[in-house]
């Protein structure tokens, strides 16, 4: 029994997505407002306070990429990893960087008091920063799918629905991105696959719009 413990539109929409792409049967637990922080949130799942965890019957696997390479491990028919160990290994590398380059960067940009404290003025520093390094990498991203049709070239992999993530925070941190046109061009391939159309549809996304 696999249980996903999720909130719409957060980074654990890519568990999610690897999740229902697999086939997996699964049953989702979409976080309420506040319950993250809750008591039993933090005794009973993660002590962190964040999504996603996935229960496997009685055991808590946390982090978003754990999650995503145990997925592909137990459904290897899927082929959510390449099996040639040098391409898995550099798809391995994309969604490490996403997990710790991009996405600390939008963390910095939504929860400016962590990094700057309670000053207001030291928190737009940081917020004004944030906005700009996002924005660079999202425009990396959009780079790096240039002439492709996935992150990692013709084949479908974790690093997609975590791209995926990011397209939706760039538009929820109000940037351009209809302007990163090979980004934006994926994200409509994406929207179009009808797991993560699912997905969308469950977190009742803006993505879907």
């Amino acid at each position: 029994m696999l249980t996903l413990y999720f909130a719409p539109g957060a980074c654990s929409m890519a568990s999610h997505i690897a999740l229902e792409e697999a086939g997996a049967t699964f049953e989702g637990y979409k976080m309420g407002r506040g319950e993250q922080g809750s008591e039993w949130y933090r005794k009973e799942v993660n002590p962190r306070g964040q999504v996603p965890a996935l229960r496997i019957d009685g055991t808590i696997l946390t982090e978003n990429f754990a999650i995503l390479c145990y997925v592909a491990k137990l459904f290897p028919a899927a082929r959510l990893l390449p099996d040639e160990p040098l391409a898995c290994a550099q798809t391995l590398s994309v969604m490490a960087w996403m997990s710790n380059t991009v996405h600390p960067a939008f963390s910095r940009i939504v929860r400016s008091e962590r990094y700057a404290g309670e000053d207001p003025a030291a928190q737009t520093g940081v917020r004004e920063t944030a906005r700009k390094s996002f924005w660079q990498l999202c425009q990396e991203i959009d780079a790096r799918l240039a002439g492709k049709s996935w992150v990692m070239g013709e084949q479908f992999t974790l690093a997609d629905p975590y791209a995926l993530v990011f397209y939706g925070w760039c538009l929820r941190a109000e940037l351009p991105a209809r302007e990163l046109t090979n980004y934006t061009s994926f994200k409509d391939r994406m929207v179009a696959r009808p797991a993560v159309r699912r997905v969308l549809e469950r977190e009742q996304s803006p993505l879907l719009g």
